[in-house]
């Protein structure tokens, strides 16, 4: 009886890893979509979206350790942000950004396991995640551009639609992924 339940205790182990993994290669596969805007710093990528699901599907622990894991690859040496910079992408301009997708996905995570687990409780989880990640890149962006007021002119307002449709498509996707990630369990 012992034997079956460590048997499970490490495929279970084994699927979290297998999921942080995988998301923190989605992350960095979703970089490559990239869209730069020649009056601001900040590219539109499809990061939002695989950020704001591995908190959706992984749980907060699980999401945050797989953008943790994405930040560690860049952080040694490996060009896996949007612009290919590597390490020099964590302190430059975007930088906040980058490092908000770690509490962005424990943000979405815990709140899509503490409200009802319905497709408009997820979006709400989405939207704060969204949220924190503004707030990490408004607010590392702002000394580079002048202020708070040029950071949200030029960090958030050319992506505020962008990001709820980014939202509401991770929202729909999340439960699939789910029953997919306990379905190898």
């Amino acid at each position: 009886m012992l034997s079956i339940a460590a048997s499970r205790l490490r495929a279970s182990l084994l699927m979290r890893l297998m999921g942080i993994v995988l998301f923190a290669a989605f992350t960095a596969l979703a970089a490559r979509v990239t869209i730069p805007l020649p009056f601001t710093p900040v590219p539109i990528t499809l990061q939002v979206m695989v950020v704001l699901l591995a908190g959706l599907v992984l749980g907060p622990t699980a999401g945050a350790a797989s953008q943790l894991t994405y930040l560690a690859a860049i952080a040694a040496g490996l060009p896996l942000d949007a612009r290919a910079l590597g390490p020099a992408a964590l302190v430059g301009p975007t930088g906040g950004y980058l490092i908000g997708f770690a509490p962005a996905a424990f943000v979405a995570g815990w709140l899509a396991a503490k409200l009802s687990d319905t497709r408009a409780s997820r979006l709400v989880a989405a939207l704060a995640g969204v949220l924190v990640i503004y707030v990490c890149g408004v607010a590392w962006l702002a000394p580079a551009v002048g202020g708070l007021r040029a950071a949200w002119t030029l960090g958030v307002a050319p992506f505020v639609l962008l990001d709820l449709a980014k939202a509401a498509v991770a929202a729909a996707v999340a439960e699939s992924g789910r029953l997919l990630l306990n379905q190898y369990r």
